[in-house]
C-alpha cells in the first residue's frame, strides 16, 4: 500500500499539462490548453486542459478528471498503477507500507516469475529472427501465413527451438532459478533433466493490460507428432487464463475510440486483423468465454461484436458466449464469415476497407442471428418451434435492462411470426424461475449515506447532481439569513452553503441515492465531522478515490465552460449573485422528488396482504407525516416557481 503522504506528494507534484502533454498535442487558448481528444475520434478540438485547476475535460465525449484519472483512462491502469507511473515520471520514491514476511515472499515470487517470463520472451524473439533454425522454421511459417515482419515484432512473436531443453539450459546458465522456470510452466523437470514445455513451437506471448508478459501460447509446426496443436502456459500466480483476453494490451485504446470490441477465436485472427488495420480486436484464445473476460471488455465498452467461423461449430460457440455477455448487460452483435473462412483467412483475402465494410454490414443483432439460426433447424416441426420460442425467451430474460428486453421481445415475435404476448409470457416465466432460485436479498430502498443504495426510481439524479455541484463549487461560500428571535427582533446569521444543505437534508431525512453523488456527500460529512470545517475544491480534486476526483473534476470543468459568457460581453447574473436562491430551490426540488417517491413506495406497501396490524398502523402514520411534508414543500415550490 502506498502511504497517504506519498500519494499527496504525487498529486501536488504532477502537472496536468505535462502529464496530458506526453500523449496529446496541446495549444494555448487563453488560460487553458486545447487539443484533440485521445479518447474519441474528432476533427475539431474539444479537449481542454486547465493547469490552474489541475483538471482536463473533453466536451465531446465527456471524459474528465485530474492527472491520475487521465493516466488511468488513457493507459487503462489501476489506481495504484497510475500513481506509480506518475511517481516514476517525477522521480518520487515510493516506500510502500510494511508487509508481512509471507506477503513480501509472495510479492518477490511474483516479480521473479514476471522477470523469467520476460527473459523467455526475449529469448524466443531472438531465436525467431537471429537463429538459423528460427528463420528456417518459425519465420518461414509466419511468412507463409502472410504475416509481415513488422506485425511479428509488434506482437513480440518468437520461436522455441526443437531441442527439448534449449531454453531451460539457456536460462539456468544465465542464473535464473529452476523454481521460477517451473512455476511459470516454461520448464518441466523430470528426474535429473529439464524439458522445455514449448520446444519446437512458434510462440505467442500473452500480455497484461500494462504490457507485462503473463504467459505464452505455442503452436506446434510438425504434423506427424501426437501433441496438441496449441499449448498454453499453465495457471500460475501471474497467469489466469480465464481473466485474460489475447491482444487486449494492443486493442484497449482502439476499443475506447471505436466504442466497440471485436471478439475472435485465436491468436492469428487478432494478428491478421491488426495487419489489416483493424485494432479493436481481442481473442478468447480458443476457450469458452468467461465472466471475467466479459467484465474485462466492459471496462472499455458496452458493445461487443463476435466474429466467428462460418461452420456449425463456430456458430454454436457464438451462441454459448452470448448468454454470458447478455447477463453482464453488454450489447451483442454477431458476424459470420463464408463457409471455409475465418477472420484470419478473410482478412488476408480482402482490403482493409472491404474487411471493415463486411464487418459493419454483416453484423447482426444477436436476437436476429439466433432466431434465424434456430428457425432453420426447426423448420416446420411444431415441437421444435415451441422449444425454439422457449430458448429465445430464456436468452432475452437474461438481459438486465427492462427496456432492452421489451424491444428484443417485440423483434423476436416479428421474426418468429407469433404474438408478442406469447414471447412476453415465456420471458416472464423464465425470469420468475430464475428469481426463485436466486439467493440474493432484495435491495433496501432507503439507506444511510455510507451505503448509497438506489431508490426504485432514478428521477432524483438531476436534483442530486445540482446540489452536489453547488456543494463542490460554492461549499465554503457564506449564505446570509435573517430571522426573528425569541424577543421578536430581527437577527442575522451567516452559514456556509455546504452546512446549510447538510442541515436541510438531515432535517427531513433526505439522503443522496445516486452512488457517485452519495460518495461525495458522505466524504463531505466525514470531513466536516473530523475537521469541523468545509473542504475546499482541492480536497475533492485530489481525492484518493478516483471516482470522487473524476466526478468533481468534470463538475468543475462544466463550471468553467459556462463562465465563458463574460468574455463575449454577454452580461448575465453570476451564480454567486443568486446563490442563496439557487441553493434553496435545489434543496426544495430534491425534497419534493424524494418525498413523492417515498409516498409511492408506501402506497405499494399498503396493498400487501402480509402486513401485520402494527406494521399497517406505522405505515399509515408515516404516510400522514409525508403527506403533510409534501403539502408544505408544494407550497414552497408554488411560491418559487
Amino acid at each position: 500500500m502506498i502511504p497517504k503522504e506519498t500519494i499527496d506528494l504525487i498529486f501536488e507534484t504532477a502537472r496536468i499539462d505535462e502529464v496530458v502533454g506526453d500523449f496529446v498535442q496541446l495549444k494555448k487558448r487563453g488560460v487553458n490548453l486545447l487539443g484533440n481528444c485521445p479518447f474519441h475520434d474528432e476533427k475539431t478540438p474539444s479537449f481542454t486542459v486547465s493547469p490552474a485547476k489541475g483538471i482536463y475535460k473533453c466536451f465531446g465525449c465527456g471524459k474528465g478528471g485530474n492527472a491520475v484519472n487521465f493516466v488511468m483512462d488513457h493507459e487503462h491502469f489501476s489506481y495504484p498503477e497510475a500513481l506509480k507511473y506518475l511517481a516514476n515520471k517525477y522521480n518520487i520514491f515510493i516506500e510502500e507500507t510494511v508487509r508481512t514476511p509471507e506477503q513480501e515472499e509472495a510479492a518477490n515470487d511474483r516479480e521473479s516469475m514476471f522477470i523469467v517470463s520476460n527473459i523467455a520472451n526475449e529469448y524466443f524473439q531472438d531465436q525467431l529472427f537471429n537463429s538459423d533454425e528460427g528463420r528456417a522454421v518459425g519465420l518461414s511459417y509466419f511468412k507463409e501465413r502472410g504475416f509481415r515482419e513488422e506485425v511479428l515484432k509488434k506482437f513480440l512473436l518468437g520461436y522455441s527451438p526443437e531441442k527439448s531443453d534449449a531454453f531451460s539450459a539457456h536460462a539456468l546458465k544465465e542464473g535464473y532459478k529452476i523454481e521460477f522456470l517451473e512455476k511459470t510452466g516454461l520448464t518441466i523437470p523430470k528426474g535429473s533433466r529439464n524439458y522445455d514445455r514449448f520446444h519446437g513451437r512458434v510462440m505467442f506471448p500473452i500480455r497484461s493490460l500494462s504490457g507485462r508478459v503473463l504467459g505464452f501460447g505455442g503452436r506446434i509446426l510438425k504434423s506427424n507428432v501426437k501433441a496438441a496443436k496449441y499449448l498454453n502456459s499453465p495457471e500460475s500466480d501471474i497467469y489466469h487464463k480465464s481473466k485474460v483476453l489475447y491482444g487486449m494490451y494492443y486493442a484497449k485504446n482502439s476499443i475506447v475510440k471505436k466504442g466497440r470490441c471485436l471478439l475472435v477465436e485465436g491468436y492469428t485472427d487478432v494478428i491478421s486483423m491488426h495487419q489489416a488495420g483493424i485494432e479493436n480486436v481481442v481473442a478468447s484464445s480458443g476457450t469458452s468465454l468467461t465472466i471475467d473476460q466479459i467484465k474485462l471488455v466492459k471496462r472499455f465498452t458496452n458493445n461487443i461484436t463476435i466474429l466467428f467461423d462460418g461452420d456449425a461449430a463456430g456458430l454454436k460457440a457464438a451462441l454459448r458466449g452470448v448468454n454470458l455477455i447478455l447477463e453482464e448487460g453488454l450489447n451483442v452483435k454477431i458476424v459470420t464469415f463464408p463457409d471455409g473462412e475465418d477472420p484470419d483467412s478473410y482478412a488476408k483475402k480482402v482490403s482493409s476497407e472491404e474487411l471493415e465494410d463486411y464487418i459493419n454490414n454483416e453484423a447482426k443483432d444477436f436476437i436476429e442471428f439466433k432466431c434465424s439460426l434456430l428457425l432453420e433447424e426447426a423448420k416446420e416441426d411444431p415441437i421444435k418451434r415451441a422449444e425454439l420460442i422457449k430458448d429465445i425467451a430464456a436468452t432475452i430474460a437474461l438481459i438486465p435492462d427492462n427496456v432492452a428486453r421489451t424491444v428484443y421481445a417485440q423483434t423476436s415475435s416479428k421474426i418468429l411470426g407469433i404474438e408478442e404476448q406469447v414471447v412476453f409470457a415465456s420471458i416472464e416465466q423464465s425470469r420468475s424461475g430464475k428469481a426463485k432460485s436466486s439467493s440474493k436479498p432484495m435491495q433496501v430502498v432507503f439507506s444511510s449515506p455510507k451505503q448509497g443504495q438506489k431508490l426504485d426510481a432514478i428521477s432524483t439524479n438531476l436534483e442530486e447532481l445540482t446540489l452536489i455541484r453547488l456543494i463542490i463549487i460554492y461549499g465554503t461560500f457564506g449564505l446570509h439569513f435573517e430571522f426573528e428571535n425569541e424577543n421578536g427582533e430581527i437577527s442575522e446569521t451567516t452559514i456556509t452553503t455546504a452546512e446549510y444543505i447538510i442541515s436541510e437534508l438531515i432535517e427531513d431525512d433526505i439522503q443522496f441515492t445516486h452512488p457517485k453523488y452519495n460518495k461525495i456527500y458522505s466524504e463531505l460529512i466525514n470531513y466536516f465531522n473530523e475537521h469541523e470545517s468545509i473542504p475546499e475544491e482541492k480536497h475533492f480534486i485530489q481525492h484518493h478515490d478516483p471516482e470522487i476526483s473524476q466526478t468533481v473534476s468534470q463538475l468543475l470543468s462544466d463550471k468553467h465552460q459556462l463562465s465563458d459568457w463574460a468574455k463575449k460581453d454577454i452580461m448575465v447574473p453570476t451564480e454567486t449573485e443568486k446563490l442563496k436562491d439557487l441553493v434553496e430551490e435545489a434543496i426544495i426540488r430534491l425534497k419534493s422528488k424524494v418525498v413523492k417517491l417515498k409516498i409511492e413506495k408506501m402506497l405499494e406497501q399498503m396493498k400487501s396482504d402480509e402486513l401485520t396490524n402494527d406494521d399497517r398502523v406505522k405505515l399509515i402514520n408515516d404516510f400522514q407525516k409525508l403527506t403533510t411534508l409534501s403539502i408544505h414543500i408544494g407550497k414552497k415550490l408554488g411560491r418559487e416557481c
